[in-house]
């Protein structure tokens, strides 16, 4: 039996990793700036995270969600007081498709209503109503197309308040900041606007966290530097730093009943102590700032780069758009430089979404090779 051939793959066969480099089978090393999509949130490998989910591998794995498991629990505990959501409830369960999918149901029971705003060039996911949110039509197959999802232009106020205006809104759903849309970031004035006219026409706020969220960007949620609480958060990617791992932090109003919701492996005992070793590495080794510094000194690094059109950034998330296609500067980076980084819907644009935890040393590696590729003009 052979793979099912959906990814475009590099020629790479990486065997081990320690912190932000990994190794392939030729022992050759690469600077690993993208994280496997921003999964990477504390580093590979990290001692904590290690250490954590092999204390308790050794002890027990798994059980399912119809017993008590108290290690979901000190996750529940320890997100909600990072993230200031103390007073919210948590549903765990095993990536971000599955938090988006759980997230648009439980808005539209508790609303009673069906259609849902989402933006432009926004990615949700891969799953039924998640790709149905999500603006690529070519991953939308028949089973998956319906009316429920309205596409309303990315930070555009007017078209927003027509769609409230011309239908009846379960929900609105927008990523804290566009990841495969090319790190677009949705203005504050955007994000108070949809707060406002959600309160104003009783639906549920929901942000996708999933990829800016784990302090990414400075803040332990995007949404959080415009100073709003979405009713719903979704989250997955960085939080178990390579361990699939998902979750949905749930507004109080939102009232839960037994067999609402659902998982077979979500929550087990080593998606929780992935998660623990996480929120606690964040927190001892202060990665937030972290974000915060390094990112503003890569920004100030590059910004008068020739070659840049624009940076568009918050901590560590960084959508570098190019004056020409960003494909062969990727592959200069890679083959030349062996630095690993990611690409965009838009194909000028260069992502960037290190560990948390990566050093300023590992920065100038890629500035140097930067501005090496952008001087030669390629």
């Amino acid at each position: 039996m052979k793979l099912f051939d959906v990814y475009p793959l590099f020629d790479l066969n990486f065997i081990k990793a320690q912190g932000s480099y990994l190794w392939n089978d030729k022992n050759e090393k690469y600077l690993d700036l993208y994280g496997g999509h921003a999964v990477i949130s504390i580093g590979h490998s990290h001692p904590t995270y290690v250490q954590k989910v092999t204390e308790q591998l050794q002890q027990i794995g798994f059980y399912s969600n119809s017993v008590k498991i108290p290690i979901q629990e000190e996750v529940a505990l320890k997100l909600g007081k990072m993230s200031n959501y103390e007073e919210y409830t948590f549903f765990m369960c095993n990536s971000g498709a599955e938090a988006n999918e759980n997230a648009l149901k439980l808005a539209s029971f508790h609303t009673k209503k069906k259609k849902t705003i989402c933006f432009t060039k926004a990615f949700h996911g891969r799953t039924a109503a998640a790709v149905a949110a999500t603006d690529n039509k070519s991953i939308i197959a028949p089973v998956n197309e319906t009316d429920n999802f309205i596409f309303v232009p990315f930070n555009n106020t007017t078209a927003l308040e027509e769609a409230f205006q011309n239908h009846e809104i379960s929900s609105v759903i927008i990523e804290g900041i566009q990841g495969v849309g090319g790190v677009q970031i949705p203005d504050a004035a955007f994000l108070q606007k949809i707060r406002t006219l959600c309160d104003e026409n009783e639906a549920i706020f929901i942000c996708d966290e999933i990829q800016s969220g784990y302090g990414r960007t400075g803040k332990f949620f995007a949404h959080q530097h415009a100073n709003i609480k979405a009713d719903i958060i979704t989250v997955a990617k960085g939080m178990g730093n390579g361990f699939p791992v998902g979750g949905v932090l749930i507004h109080p109003k939102i009232e839960a009943k037994h067999g609402l919701l659902g998982t077979t492996f979500g929550g087990n005992y080593l998606a929780c102590a992935a998660s623990i070793a996480v929120l606690e590495t964040i927190e001892t080794e202060n990665l937030m700032q972290n974000a915060t510094e390094l990112g503003n000194y890569l920004f100030e690094q590059l910004k008068e780069d020739i070659l840049i059109k624009e940076i568009r950034f918050q901590g560590l998330m960084f959508g570098i758009e190019l004056k020409v296609p960003c494909a062969p500067f990727r592959s200069k980076l890679l083959n030349e430089f062996k630095i690993l980084t990611g690409n965009a819907s838009c194909p000028n644009t260069l992502r960037i979404l290190p560990a948390l935890n990566i050093s300023k040393t590992e920065l100038d590696l890629f500035v140097t090779a930067f501005k090496t590729i952008s001087n030669s003009n390629l």
